[in-house]
C-alpha cells in the first residue's frame, strides 16, 4: 500500500487502476478494491475509513465505467456500515492505458475525453487526465496542455462541473450499477 501525507493526516491508497490496466473486468476491479479496503479496515479499524483514497482507471466502455464508480460507492458504503462508520469514499480517476494506440494517437484525445466524462458522471472526486501521447513520448508541454484543456472544456464549456448527478435515476445506468454491485459483492465474499 501507499502512504502519503495530506491535510487530514495519513492517506492510504488502494490502487485499483493496476487491475484495469492488467485486463481485469469492471466487476473484478470493484471487488478487488473492496477487498483491499476491507483489509485496511480490519487491520487499522474504522477510524481509518475516511483516510483511504481509491484510484481507478477508466476505460472506454462509457456506461459501464460510470456504473463502476457508482457501484463501488454503493458496496463500499455497505461494508462501512458493518464497521459502523459513515465515511465517504475518496475516488481518484484517470484514463486507463490499455485502450490507447500509438498508430492513430489523435484518437487517444477522444478516448481520454469520454473516459473523463465517465468519471465525472460516475461521481469521482478527482480526475487526472493523461496526455494523448503518453505511451510513446516523454512528458511534454504540448501533450500536458491538451490534457489539461480537455478537462477545462468539460468543466466550463460542456457544463460538466454540475453534472455529477445527471446519471441518477437513469434506468440503464442504475441497472448496470446494480448488476456490477451484486457480482462484485459475490467475488468480494469469495476473497
Amino acid at each position: 500500500y501507499l502512504l502519503q501525507e495530506n491535510s487530514s493526516g495519513v492517506l492510504l491508497s488502494v490502487d485499483a487502476a493496476i487491475y484495469h490496466n492488467a485486463g481485469a473486468n469492471t466487476v473484478q476491479q470493484v471487488a478487488y478494491a473492496l477487498a483491499h479496503a476491507n483489509e485496511y479496515l480490519t487491520r487499522f479499524g474504522s477510524e481509518i475509513a475516511n483516510k483511504i483514497q481509491f484510484n481507478f482507471a477508466i476505460g472506454g466502455n462509457y456506461f459501464f465505467e460510470i456504473s463502476k464508480i457508482r457501484a463501488f460507492r454503493y458496496v463500499y458504503n455497505l461494508i462501512l456500515s458493518v464497521y459502523d462508520t459513515g465515511a465517504n469514499a475518496i475516488i481518484f480517476t484517470q484514463p486507463g492505458l490499455r485502450n490507447k494506440t500509438i498508430y492513430d494517437y489523435n484518437v487517444n484525445m477522444l478516448r481520454t475525453t469520454t473516459e473523463s466524462m465517465s468519471a465525472i458522471l460516475g461521481g469521482a472526486n478527482t480526475i487526472s487526465n493523461c496526455s494523448y501521447d503518453t505511451l510513446f513520448h516523454n512528458a511534454n508541454e504540448f501533450g500536458d496542455r491538451i490534457a489539461r484543456n480537455q478537462l477545462i472544456i468539460l468543466k466550463e464549456e460542456s457544463y460538466f462541473k454540475n453534472a455529477q448527478h445527471i446519471a441518477t435515476d437513469s434506468y440503464y445506468i442504475e441497472s448496470i450499477t446494480k448488476q456490477i454491485a451484486e457480482k462484485a459483492l459475490t467475488i468480494f465474499k469469495e476473497i
